[in-house]
Order: structure tokens, then C-alpha cells, then sequence
């Protein structure tokens, strides 16, 4: 990361990448294959008896480790919630390695699981789902990798077209239709590409404009220059970056674009990743009024409150997803179901309630969070339209 983010054009070196925690920890997203639908079958269960759930994380993986404790922590505090609902959890060790979250998944469904809450990253998750297929339980994984979702993998992680839709949505109600995409050569700067045109196309906003940018000092800031001559070529009424908020590149993109003609008074600024996240932003000219997505944060400070009080330490940011994956087994099994295992409940439209808000698992294995488009006036956070509450409130 530079040292000092204002002003580091003269240092032509390449810039050091942060990942967004989502994608850093959640996904590898190098792996792509077609999405296929999930399955609506599952193990059948008698919701009065205790309701076996493996947790597969990384304990031994140094890297992860922290993450992996905190997830379970997560898991745990979601079953002392439960009421009607008798949760076994059983954590299983992945090492952060495919073959062993493999193994792990089968010993696991051996041992009586009938449903796994994991792995975390995208191609352990693959390789779980996989051995356990055909024996019809359902993987709930942390990522957010939507290429990997489909058969019996569900992915818990928010995804960009998640954002995307939401944003663009949002901004076609208030006459945007036509953007420009300003995205990072790289894999999670070509999935975010991919997703924003996705999220125009079924919003009607046009795609007048994509251009990306090398991971370098000196290839943002020729890029971020160029801005100004493509915005006002192609008569983009909006720019949409895909790069996270923690990434070097932020700091010059939101400098350099306005300096060099992309007026944020006249070209609506949109991010792909929260940009809450990154305070040190507010004050860079392109922040002043940008869009972003966010969970609900009352909700968000509800669970990270619990947390501390029960673990006296703030929970990592991935933490919630087990919590969220809890709760909707839960919600299910309290339901009374015998199918509440099944892809068939566990994508009820009515979704369940998560640590962010509302949520649901989709049909195609991936899922839809009801997020809040929210934007930077006088360097601070201000929410322009609430995270509905259902699945029939706004952005839905």
C-alpha cells in the first residue's frame, strides 16, 4: 500500500492489492464454471430431534485461522437464539486445502451431518460439495464466488451482482441510463465487469463505456487522466468502479477523474464495494456524493454487540455469514419441517433474517441481500435509501 495515499503518482512501481475481506477470505475467483441450478432435494429429518451440522473451516491454516474461530464463535452464538430448533454443531478442520475439506466433508456426512455450513474459500467449497453430492446434502459455503454455486453448493457471501443490481436499480429510478465501467485488469476486477453489465442490461442502462486499468501506480493515473475525454465521448451519465475501497488505486481514481474533467457534480460516482469501509476516502473529491451498497447497519451493530459480549472482541467480517447460515437452518427446522434441509426450503422467497438483514438463498445457488444505497456528503456516511426489511420493500 503506498504510504502516503494523496498524490503517489511519481512512484511508478506496482501497487500492492488489498482484496475486499469478502474476497480475500471467502473466494477464489479463478474458479469459474456455468451456473447450473440447485437442487430442491436434500435428506429428509424429524424436526424434533437434534438436527446434526458440520462447520468446516480452517482451523490449522496460520492464515486463516483467526477467521475460522470467529465463524464458529459466530455458529454458536446463532444456536443459543434458536428456540424450537436442537443444533449439534461439529467443526471439522480443512486446513484451507481442497483434498481435506473433501475428506473432512465426507467424514462428516459419515459421522451424521445432514447438512455442511462451509468450507470458505470458493475451491475448498467445490470440493466439498462434491463428495457429498450424491448423498444428497446440501453445502452451505462462506463464499461469494457465484461461478462455483449451483447442485447442491449454495454460496452464503455477498455477491457483486447482488450490489450491482441494487445500485443500478437504483439509479435508473432516479434517470440514470447509461454508465461508463472503469474496472481493475484483474479476476475480481473482470467478475465485477461482468456483473455491472449484467445489472444494466436487466435494468435498461446502457453500457456506453468500459475501460480498465492496469495494477499500477502509472497505469491508474494515465487511466484515471483518460477519464474525462471517455466520459465525455461516450455522454455516460455515470462511472462504476469496481475496484475495492482498501485498494491503492482508490485514492488516485477519485482525485485524478476530477481533476481530469469527471465533475462528480455532473457524473454520478458508483462503487461496486462499500465504501464505509475506507474513512480515509471521504475527503477526495470523487467520494463527495458517490453511491455505494451497505448492509443494514443497525442490524450489522446488533450482532457485532452480541459478539463482544460474548467473546469480549470485535468478530471478523466474515463472521456473520455463519451466524446467517445458522439461522436459516434453524428457521426451518423451527418450522416443523422434514424438508427443511432440502434446496427446495432453503430457498423459500421470504428469505430469513441475517446479521446484515434480510436474505435468501436463490434457486441458482447463489443469494440476494437486502442492502442499503448509501454515499459520502461532507466526509461522512449518509444513507440515501434504506435496507428494506423483506423481500417486497424497495430494491426487490
Amino acid at each position: 500500500m503506498f504510504a502516503v495515499f494523496a498524490r503517489a503518482r511519481k512512484a511508478l512501481r506496482p501497487m500492492t492489492v488489498l482484496a475486499t475481506a469478502a474476497l480475500l477470505g471467502a473466494c477464489d475467483v479463478s474458479t469459474m464454471t456455468d451456473l447450473s441450478s440447485a437442487s430442491s432435494g436434500g435428506p429428509s429429518i424429524n424436526p424434533g430431534e437434534t438436527v446434526r451440522v458440520a462447520l468446516l473451516v480452517p482451523q490449522s491454516d496460520p492464515a486463516a485461522a483467526a477467521v475460522a474461530r470467529d465463524l464458529e464463535n459466530a455458529a454458536r452464538l446463532a444456536i443459543a437464539d434458536l428456540g424450537g430448533a436442537q443444533i449439534d454443531l461439529a467443526v471439522y478442520d480443512t486446513a484451507g486445502l481442497p483434498a481435506q475439506a473433501a475428506s473432512q466433508a465426507q467424514r462428516a456426512v459419515d459421522d451424521g451431518a445432514r447438512i455442511i455450513l462451509g468450507p470458505l474459500r470458493g475451491e475448498t467449497a467445490v470440493e466439498a460439495s462434491k463428495v457429498v453430492a450424491d448423498e444428497g446434502v446440501n453445502v452451505l459455503s462462506f463464499s461469494n464466488n457465484a461461478s462455483i454455486a449451483g447442485g447442491n453448493l449454495f454460496i452464503l457471501g455477498p455477491t457483486f451482482t447482488n450490489t450491482a443490481d441494487r445500485l443500478m436499480g437504483y439509479g435508473t429510478r432516479r434517470g440514470i441510463n447509461s454508465v461508463a465501467v472503469l474496472y481493475s485488469q484483474d479476476v475480481p476486477g473482470e467478475f465485477g465487469r461482468t456483473a455491472i453489465g449484467q445489472a444494466a442490461a436487466r435494468n435498461g442502462v446502457s453500457v456506453v463505456a468500459e475501460q480498465p486499468y492496469p495494477l499500477s501506480v502509472e497505469g491508474v493515473t494515465n487511466t484515471a487522466q483518460q477519464m474525462g475525454n471517455i466520459i465525455g465521448s461516450s455522454g455516460a451519465q455515470s462511472v462504476f468502479i469496481t475496484s475495492d475501497a482498501t485498494n491503492a488505486a482508490m485514492p488516485l481514481l477519485l482525485q485524478i477523474m476530477p481533476e481530469s474533467g469527471v465533475n462528480p457534480a455532473t457524473t454520478q460516482y458508483i462503487g461496486l464495494t462499500r465504501w464505509d469501509v475506507a474513512p480515509q476516502l471521504y475527503s477526495y473529491p470523487g467520494a463527495e456524493g458517490a453511491w455505494f451498497a451497505m448492509p443494514d447497519q443497525s442490524m450489522q451493530r446488533n450482532f457485532n454487540a452480541r459478539y463482544r459480549a460474548a467473546y469480549g472482541a470485535e468478530p471478523h467480517p466474515l463472521a456473520g455469514l455463519a451466524f446467517d447460515g445458522i439461522a436459516a437452518v434453524g428457521a426451518l427446522v423451527e418450522q416443523g419441517r422434514s424438508d427443511a434441509l432440502t434446496g427446495r426450503a432453503l430457498t423459500q422467497s421470504a428469505g430469513f433474517q441475517g446479521t446484515g438483514g434480510v436474505f435468501r438463498l436463490k434457486s441458482d445457488g447463489t443469494n440476494e441481500r437486502g442492502l442499503a444505497v448509501a454515499t459520502i456528503q461532507n466526509s461522512q456516511v449518509t444513507i440515501l435509501d434504506p435496507a428494506p426489511s423483506s423481500f417486497s420493500g424497495a430494491g426487490f
